[in-house]
């Protein structure tokens, strides 16, 4: 095996992934990063706006500018903290969750066309190889 043959069957294989996701992202007029901040919000439900920046791996100003886009689209609003009121809350809208709802299908029938023909077993395998190529990337240890 090639040094690189990891990497390029990782490529290919996340193209494809993408070409599916921005095939239903099109439909909906909406870009990758405005769809993975709904589906953190549909996962977590109603959070702050440093919560969200910080499961989607992005600045709070970058996060604050895609919300304001979905905002528009009247998929998320903001409302105040309860607890705080300098503090923004970020929720879906019901349209917003249609689209979450929507898109758990979609990523629902992606993941069944990735994992066929695999067995219990081997998927168990792949999705520790890639966690463990997750960590390996982001320079985490790998607890015992």
């Amino acid at each position: 095996m090639e040094e690189h043959d990891i990497f390029l069957s990782y490529l290919r294989v996340t193209q494809h992934m993408s070409q599916q996701f921005r095939t239903h992202f099109g439909r909906l007029n909406l870009t990758f990063p405005q769809a993975l901040v709904l589906t953190v919000l549909g996962e977590d439900g109603p959070v702050p706006i440093s919560t969200l920046a910080e499961r989607t791996g992005s600045a709070n100003s970058t996060v604050s500018g895609i919300v304001d886009r979905l905002e528009e689209k009247g998929l998320v609003y903001r409302t105040v903290s309860a607890t705080d009121g300098r503090c923004r809350i970020l929720a879906l809208t019901e349209e917003g969750q249609r689209f979450h709802d929507d898109f758990q299908t979609v990523l629902h029938q992606v993941n069944e066309r990735l994992e066929r023909g695999f067995t219990q077993e081997e998927k168990a395998q792949f999705t520790a190889f890639l966690l463990r190529a997750g960590r390996n990337l982001t320079d985490e240890e790998e607890e015992a």
